[in-house]
């Protein structure tokens, strides 16, 4: 049976996801950014406190880190559904306890019809809902380099 999966060549997306969040472990670790994986703390609004459990983070540094690897449609159309997912993160860093740096690490895709990559898109369309301590890394896949965007248009 053919399934739609997220890469082509990909046994899963849950697999793209999990291959994602070990590229980014390696490029904090090459920062000198000592992380884990699926790191609790609790998140809420209000008293009533719930475990979240972010893809990275670390209690001795206080970072917590969101790693998204989505791109643009195969049409190189917008993947609005994707990027909802992008809004609850942002939900989720702004219910985080205070004092932790927030880091959104997503992967770099470049659309040349729109001459931005996906987070710049997502930066522009969506900055209202962006908290102010939120930091957007964007991570090419080709040459292994993080970088990090102003997201305050």
């Amino acid at each position: 049976m053919n399934q739609p999966f997220q890469r082509i060549g990909s046994k899963s997306n849950s697999q793209v996801g999990s291959d994602f969040e070990k590229a980014a472990l390696a490029w904090f670790e090459a920062q000198k950014i000592n992380l884990v994986r699926n790191f609790k703390v609790p998140v809420g609004v209000n008293e009533n406190k719930k475990v979240h459990a972010f893809d990275l983070g670390c209690a001795e540094q206080r970072i917590i880190v969101e790693c998204k690897s989505h791109r643009w449609t195969s049409g190189r159309n917008v993947p609005s559904a994707k990027l909802t997912v992008w809004n609850e993160a942002m939900y989720y860093f702004m219910s985080a306890p205070k004092g932790y740096r927030k880091i959104m690490f997503v992967l770099k895709d470049y659309s040349a019809k729109r001459n931005e990559s996906l987070a710049e898109y997502y930066l522009r369309r969506y900055s209202h809902l962006v908290p102010d301590d939120v930091e957007f890394c964007e991570f090419d896949e080709e040459t292994r380099v993080g970088s990090f965007l102003k997201h305050r248009f």
